[in-house]
């Protein structure tokens, strides 16, 4: 992708403070964001696909291992340039959003966990996100097993009406993906050093202001079970020709 991609004007902040402790007994006491998939750290794939995208400056959100991080990573990884916000304390993923602000360069932010993947075309959810002028926006991604996942309510219209915690049950169905388009100013309404869950309390909390749900027509992983993280290893998840970017 061109490096005059519109794309290159966001800045991406990357949720990479989470401690990992249900990986513990696969990846020791790494951060999950380095626990390696097919010889990568997993950090590097989400990475190379947003340089391919066009994408230019990404913020790191760091809490634990924040050195190892940095080690790992540096301040440049191709063409894209590397920040980091650090955690003192945990402040969930609304609270490190917000501590990262001043590091925010752009009028829209994209958000995402840097635990998960997904097959979501970016430019594709940056048009939907200006053409229907919302505060925020999300990847919605496709799962055949919905239990471990928080799930959303959507309308005819694409808007989301509500957010739903982990149910246990099964079955198919639209999940939030972690990958998430907001307006700059509503993460500046935040309240500052205050641990929040972007998921459970910031986003429900900005329905008013307009969210609406993008589904993205890929495939989806997350590696925070060892159990996830074992799938990341033996299905060639990144080896189809969709996501060959992420490893070039």
């Amino acid at each position: 992708m061109s490096a005059i991609s519109p794309l290159s004007e966001i800045t991406v902040a990357i949720l990479a403070g989470g401690l990992g402790t249900r990986l513990r007994a696969v990846v020791g006491e790494h951060p999950k964001v380095l626990a390696e998939v097919n010889g990568r750290p997993f950090l590097t794939l989400l990475l190379r696909r947003l340089e391919s995208f066009g994408f230019r400056r990404v913020v790191l959100c760091t809490g634990y291992k924040t050195d190892e991080v940095e080690y790992a990573i540096g301040r440049r990884f191709g063409e894209l340039s590397i920040v980091y916000s650090r955690e003192r304390d945990p402040l969930g993923t609304g609270g490190a959003l917000r501590q990262a602000l001043p590091f925010l360069q752009s009028e829209r932010v994209l958000a995402m966990n840097g635990d998960s993947f997904c097959e979501v075309d970016l430019e594709g959810l940056c048009a939907s996100h200006a053409a229907r002028k919302a505060g925020a926006s999300l990847a919605l991604a496709w799962v055949d097993d919905r239990s471990r996942f928080g799930q959303v309510q959507i309308s005819e219209t694409g808007q989301i009406t509500a957010f739903t915690e982990k149910s246990g049950a099964g079955g198919g169905g639209w999940i939030n993906a972690g990958i998430y388009l907001i307006e700059r100013k509503l993460i500046q309404l935040l309240p500052a050093n205050l641990t929040l869950s972007l998921e459970r309390e910031v986003l429900p909390m900005w329905i008013a202001q307009g969210v609406y749900g993008f589904k993205a027509q890929g495939r989806f992983l997350d590696i925070g079970t060892p159990e996830s993280y074992a799938l990341a290893q033996i299905e060639s998840f990144f080896e189809s020709r969709a996501a060959e970017s992420v490893l070039a």
